[in-house]
């Protein structure tokens, strides 16, 4: 069985490049240049793995505290990247969307950005995600005040907050993969994650390969979900739908009586 089958959503917490550059006595922004190209590799080999979504976290709503530098220098890196990989993008079918706050880029970046969102927005390959100036709980609050400002709300459901994220079109996370060695979510898809199988891996971003990467989602892929159930079960919708089954089934009785 292809390991795609059951991991089909994976998210990466890039994590590590400026620890990698201090260790060999390097300014941190030299991590995020040699990272950056680590960047194009994984995403080629999400494309040919088969996956059918690829979300990577660039840039958090709490990286603004970080030197202006290194904050300009992800800003110019995200740049190179979208001139760089915009004709494999397109050859390849990939949807690209960025999603988070990028009201502070330039505007030269945030015109390319736009540019190549609405050319691949109909395509049906890898739908890959840069979260840029993201927060998951920023994310939560966004899609409940928009859910409000459609008025007549008496309640939300999860369903109102799933159609309000910033990416509607891509499914939970089967799994994300944190590189660096820290053991910790860091506000990355907090409601898309809630069932994610984690994996932490130590090496850093740098240093981080498609070898690595095709390794991970294989012993992931041998992991059993169970979403909660005593069995292994497809997915966390399925789980809820049995959930619901047998709520059913155990109230009938008591509600006889």
């Amino acid at each position: 069985m292809e390991p795609t089958s059951k991991i089909k959503h994976v998210a990466i917490i890039m994590d590590g490049n400026g620890r990698w550059a201090q260790g060999r006595c390097r300014p941190r922004v030299w991590g995020h240049v040699r990272g950056s190209s680590v960047v194009s590799e994984i995403v080629e080999e999400a494309d040919d793995l088969g996956l059918e979504a690829l979300t990577l976290y660039a840039f958090s709503t709490e990286n603004w505290s970080r030197p202006q530098l290194e904050v300009t220098t992800l800003f110019g890196l995200l740049k190179k990247f979208l001139l760089k990989e915009r004709q494999r993008i397109l050859k390849n079918k990939i949807c690209f969307k960025v999603i988070g706050d990028i009201s502070s880029l330039p505007l030269a970046t945030k015109n390319l950005i736009e540019k190549l969102e609405l050319e691949t927005k109909d395509f049906k390959g890898l739908k890959l995600s840069f979260a840029f100036g993201y927060g998951g709980r920023s994310e939560i609050v966004d899609a409940v005040n928009q859910i409000i400002s459609k008025g007549d709300v008496e309640h939300i459901t999860e369903d109102d907050l799933r159609m309000n994220l910033y990416r509607t079109d891509v499914n939970d996370v089967d799994l994300l993969i944190r590189t660096g060695g820290d053991q910790r979510v860091s506000n990355f898809l907090l409601w898309q994650i809630a069932y994610a199988e984690l994996f932490f891996t130590r090496t850093k971003w740098p240093e981080f390969t498609k070898e690595e990467f095709r390794g991970i989602i294989y012993q992931v892929a041998g992991r059993e979900r169970r979403f909660g159930n005593i069995d292994s079960v497809e997915s966390f919708e399925v789980s809820k739908v049995l959930a619901q089954e047998n709520l059913m089934k155990i109230n009938q009785p008591l509600q006889a009586h």
